[in-house]
């Protein structure tokens, strides 16, 4: 499985301003280029989950996450913040990079779960934070994920 098969250049976002985590998640739904109702139901859903736990996963990264009707297949946007912005992350790290997954109620692919993993286990691993911290462009943020 390839990340970038769900992660185009166009949602992603490099220096978004962190004035709070409703407005990242509002850019991030942004960068998904979904509109109208359908963006004010997705953010409420995305709202609604971050009430149920933090999607702050650690090390500097949040996965917000969701199933929405909205989209007919799992789309992923990325955003590196401007800032640190605190995101109830378990390490008590504020986040920098947030990855936003949203996926269809039913997939026969289920492809939602296995991507949220792949994400986390990103985070981990030694190197990929200071990749995608020195990214200048779109490309190199996927080339990062590769």
């Amino acid at each position: 499985m390839q990340l970038r098969d769900f992660l185009g250049t166009e949602s992603i976002g490099l220096d978004l301003p962190a004035a709070s985590r409703e407005a990242v998640l509002e850019a991030m739904v942004d960068l998904l280029a979904i509109s109208g109702r359908s963006r004010t139901t997705l953010l409420r859903l995305l709202a609604r989950r971050e009430v149920l736990g933090s999607t702050g996963v650690g090390r500097g990264f949040a996965i917000p996450h969701c199933r929405s009707l909205v989209v007919p297949r799992v789309r992923l946007a990325y955003g590196r913040l401007a800032g640190p912005l605190e995101w109830g992350a378990p390490d008590g790290l504020p986040v920098h990079h947030v990855f936003l997954i949203v996926a269809p109620p039913v997939e026969v692919s289920n492809q939602y779960l296995p991507i949220l993993g792949r994400l986390a286990q990103l985070g981990r691993q030694p190197g990929f934070r200071e990749g995608l911290d020195l990214a200048a462009t779109p490309n190199e943020v996927l080339a990062a994920l590769d």
